[in-house]
């Protein structure tokens, strides 16, 4: 349940200025919000601070933000996190495991020290396997994601990181249910992110440039504010993050490769591209290994692109072929037609011999359309895995 807690100070003081007496009015108003997304080392903690101030002449150097201890009444004099929007949320970060902590907002001036209502949260001792939901408030912004944490999971050993991007409209629970990644998770050891996307004209959106244009969402600082989470979460391979996504969320791992291709080892993407924006504005510091699915028939987002919007697919990957120094003749293997039935064939399309070794590879699902392909001929998931799999930071994994 959220507080709000109203603080008057009146401070009458006397002026021999037409002999009248002038009143100090400070109203400051904070609110705590509960805590959320607590682990065993860290807690998210947001809150409002706003104040009205009349007649007072308050000095420079007013502080504002939450205060937290592992004692009742946190105060100044206790751990300080300043904060300066009224909107404002932070991680807690370093704290003790099995730990009862109280915090508050807080504002400090040359009037007094005042205080929010409190909070209190216990850090845990043990980790949540299975499907974990988390909300926190970034950049005023209500933001959501979905963190699968396999039974095989094990404190003591780095685990390979996979942030998984759903597509325009859609969710990450979708995307959770049809991916499979869950199961793949579950055999292979590693952890799923699922980020789930802010609305943009009531549609939920990765703000990639195009016809996300009219956005404002941060999403590359979003995802590294997830990475930073869950790194203080958990014990992760640092080496071994990736990202891949089904349309709208195939652009975003391309965005990711471009503005974070120091943090992404490798990115994968399915019915997805590159925006106009995305690839003038693509700024990689290293090669990054790219897989791209996608179908000759998709009427949603073309295989030969949009000039206004999205990319054609043979440009996108001729970029990563430049940008990776790899072969620009590739070595193209066509998959077994199990399925006669479908009315699609795969061609397996790799650009090797990159640098470190890297690679641009590409399922081309010839009669394929806008769909993430689990079928005999095309497994999408398995697919990407395996390909994210091969590689970490530095290079191929032995």
């Amino acid at each position: 349940m959220r507080a709000l807690l109203f603080l008057v100070v009146v401070v009458f003081l006397s002026c021999e200025k037409d002999n009248k007496s002038i009143n100090c009015v400070f109203e400051p108003s904070l609110q705590t919000f509960s805590a959320t997304d607590i682990t065993v080392s860290s807690a998210n903690i947001s809150g409002t601070i706003s104040a009205v101030s009349e007649g007072c002449d308050i000095a420079l150097g007013e502080r504002r933000g939450f205060v937290y201890a592992s004692s009742p009444s946190p105060s100044t004099n206790d751990q300080l996190i300043n904060l300066y929007d009224s909107e404002i949320s932070t991680t807690l970060q370093n704290l003790e495991s099995n730990t009862q902590y109280y915090a508050r907002t807080f504002i400090s001036n040359s009037l007094g020290d005042f205080y929010g209502n409190e909070i209190s949260f216990n850090t845990s001792n043990s980790i949540n396997y299975g499907v974990n939901e988390y909300s926190v408030l970034f950049q005023g912004l209500n933001r959501n994601y979905l963190v699968y944490i396999p039974e095989s999971y094990d404190a003591d050993i780095p685990t390979s990181l996979l942030f998984a991007f759903h597509g325009y409209g859609s969710s990450n629970l979708f995307l959770m249910s049809y991916s499979g990644f869950n199961d793949i998770a579950t055999q292979e050891n590693f952890i799923v992110v699922y980020p789930q996307g802010s609305p943009l004209f009531g549609i939920s959106h990765w703000n990639v440039g195009g016809w996300t244009s009219d956005s404002t969402t941060d999403d590359i600082a979003f995802t590294d504010f997830l990475i930073t989470t869950m790194k203080d979460s958990y014990n992760i391979n640092e080496d071994r993050i990736y990202a891949t996504g089904m349309s709208n969320g195939g652009f975003m791992s391309f965005l990711l490769a471009c503005q974070m291709s120091d943090t992404f080892a490798a990115i994968a993407s399915v019915t997805g591209s590159m925006t106009p924006e995305t690839l003038d504005n693509c700024d990689p510091v290293r090669e990054v290994p790219v897989l791209q699915i996608h179908g000759t028939n998709d009427l949603v987002v073309s295989y030969n692109g949009f000039e206004s919007w999205t990319t054609p697919i043979e440009t996108v990957l001729n970029y990563w072929v430049s940008n990776n120094a790899c072969n620009e003749t590739p070595q193209i293997v066509s998959l077994n037609d199990v399925d006669l039935n479908n009315n699609i064939t795969v061609d397996e399309i790799t650009f090797d011999n990159g640098t470190n070794e890297s690679i641009v590879k590409h399922f081309k699902v010839y009669g394929g359309g806008h769909t993430w392909f689990d079928n005999a001929d095309i497994d999408t998931s398995s697919l990407i895995w395996e390909f994210l799999s091969s590689f970490n930071i530095n290079g191929p994994n032995n």
